[in-house]
């Protein structure tokens, strides 16, 4: 094809196998043919990104398409492209989630990712190469781990269990820590107080 480029790209497969992979353990390497002029793009986005092109590309090809649009769709994908499948998902909270933003306001979003990626400033930092803004509001991502399985709970996810909106999950997994956090609340286990006018959340006792 005139004007186009072979480029190699690498994946890594759950378990070392695809659905229609005939060999049983694919090398999770093969060759894409695409217009020179898409590559010099990719190229350009990867640097951007302070990504190498592979890795670029393998993140792209896991976003999650067509599950939100508009502002709540730039976020799914800016985490996407910073996390890859170890993004479990997004959370909306706060004042946005409340309904009751003020032109100060931030949109507060929790990005949940699973245990394999530390939580540090690097991941706020590839954020903030290109902030995004909700209908003028910034966005102020939060990024955490789901809560220990030994049930300690943190503020933040009880707040999140409140008044959260979900933007975007695999497996349903946060929704269902969401619900187990709302019965602790609902059972009297767990209870908020204020201290200068923030709040936090406390075992009863």
């Amino acid at each position: 094809m005139a004007g186009s480029i072979d480029v190699v790209v690498s994946l890594c497969y759950a378990g070392g196998t695809m659905a229609r992979e005939k060999r049983a353990d694919p090398s999770g390497r093969f060759v894409l043919r695409i217009d020179a002029a898409l590559h010099r793009t990719l190229r350009e986005d990867a640097v951007q990104a302070g990504l190498s092109l592979n890795e670029y590309c393998a993140r792209k090809l896991a976003l999650p398409e067509g599950s939100v649009s508009g502002p709540a769709a730039d976020a799914v994908r800016r985490a996407s492209t910073i996390a890859g499948r170890s993004l479990v998902g997004i959370v909306a909270f706060g004042s946005w989630a409340r309904g009751d933003l003020v032109d100060s306001s931030d949109v507060d979003l929790l990005i949940v990712l699973d245990g394999s990626v530390s939580i540090d400033r690097r991941l706020y930092r590839e954020w903030d190469r290109s902030p995004l803004s909700w209908e003028s509001h910034p966005i102020e991502p939060h990024f955490v781990h789901l809560p220990p399985p030994d049930g300690r709970l943190s503020s933040v996810w009880a707040e999140v269990a409140v008044d959260g909106v979900v933007l975007f999950e695999r497996g349903f997994v946060i929704s269902r820590h969401l619900v187990e956090i709302r019965q602790e609340i609902a059972a009297g286990r767990i209870v908020r107080r204020m201290i200068h006018g923030q709040p936090y959340w406390v075992e009863a006792a």
